[in-house]
């Protein structure tokens, strides 16, 4: 696969075509299937569905994906609008070609469309960090809360990966204090 024959398109969620989520679905399964089960659209793997999807494919296969949804959050108490970011994939043919970062830069383009979206915001595991330091996000440590994909109110102390991405504001403005996510993380 050449990076050239590959395209990102920014595709809205309630847009999605049967065609389009079978392909992401297969993209998933893929990956997840015997972990994690087969792909739900509006509750992948008991996440939080997203409102944006953007899509790398090639020759008319998805190879790439990242989601996000807009979403307010509070820290510290404060109200922060935020795109939480999730589902960040690329096929085994995709790798190799900086898709992945083609990706997160085509999804903070898109939240430049939207003037409420302050910042980028994601969690991930310890292994993905270098891959979101060199996209450009900012890792903060900060105490966490959210819903698990059971439905359970769960906290979490600081140090685990969080990272933020401004958007419409400087990095300085993110408040100190513990992030609730008001819902299920992405």
């Amino acid at each position: 696969m050449r990076s050239s024959a590959t395209q990102i398109l920014v595709e809205p969620h309630e847009q999605l075509t049967a065609h389009r989520i079978d392909q992401l679905r297969a993209l998933f399964d893929h990956e997840y299937l015997t972990t994690h089960g087969e792909w739900d659209p509006e509750q992948p793997y008991g996440y939080a569905p997203h409102d944006v999807h953007l899509i790398a494919t090639a020759m008319g296969a998805v190879v790439g994906h990242v989601g996000w949804a807009k979403r307010v959050i509070t820290v510290n108490g404060q109200e922060v609008t935020i795109a939480g970011v999730g589902g960040v994939l690329v096929s085994p043919a995709g790798r190799g070609y900086h898709l992945g970062q083609q990706l997160m830069e085509a999804a903070r383009q898109s939240m430049l469309a939207d003037p409420d979206i302050e910042f980028g915001f994601l969690g991930c595991a310890e292994s993905v960090v270098p891959f979101y330091a060199s996209s450009g996000w900012q890792r903060i440590s900060a105490p966490e809360r959210w819903i698990s994909r059971e439905g359970r109110a769960i906290a979490s102390a600081a140090g685990h990966p969080l990272f933020i991405l401004p958007v419409h504001v400087n990095a300085a403005e993110w408040p100190t204090g513990e992030v609730d996510l008001k819902g299920r993380s992405w």
